[in-house]
């Protein structure tokens, strides 16, 4: 007999339940990023561009291990496997390379042109830039990086 329980155990989380884990996962990298971000160019006085693409990889990195075991959990953790390099790195280099991508040349560009070129508060236009570049690394990993299919399974 199947209970209510062992089906809310085995069945995977709903796109918008995973758009929310998403989301509130990449809000606490929001605060990695500006954290990083404010250390970064008020404190050590590195220029808003070098600082801007540190600070990404720091939360890049930072949502990465929380994707992977909150987010995606369903799809990364088989029963009773224990954590394996060998299948971490590809998804974690496939996140880099998207996530990180997206989030880094996206986050350059935006910033380049609203602090550069309109002078905007830089942790404003940092705030601008993270929010229009979501959708677009939410669909790349729930398709790609995270993809059930691309997860190794043991047993």
């Amino acid at each position: 007999m199947t209970t209510a329980n062992s089906l809310s155990e085995s069945a995977p989380p709903s796109m918008l339940v995973r758009w929310c884990k998403f989301n509130f996962v990449g809000g606490i990298g929001i605060g990695v990023q500006f954290a990083a971000l404010f250390f970064l160019k008020s404190v050590l006085h590195f220029n808003y561009l070098a600082a801007t693409a540190i600070a990404v990889e720091a939360a890049v990195v930072h949502n990465f291990v929380w994707h992977e075991q909150f987010t995606w959990a369903d799809r990364t953790k088989s029963s009773g496997a224990e954590f394996s390099w060998r299948r971490t790195l590809p998804r974690f280099m496939r996140f880099n390379f998207t996530n990180g991508a997206v989030s880094i040349l996206g986050n350059l560009a935006l910033m380049k042109v609203m602090v550069g070129e309109g002078h905007m508060n830089y942790l404003m236009a940092n705030g601008v830039a993270i929010a229009l570049c979501s959708l677009a690394n939410f669909l790349v990993s729930e398709r790609w990086v995270f993809e059930a299919g691309k997860v190794e399974r043991s047993g």
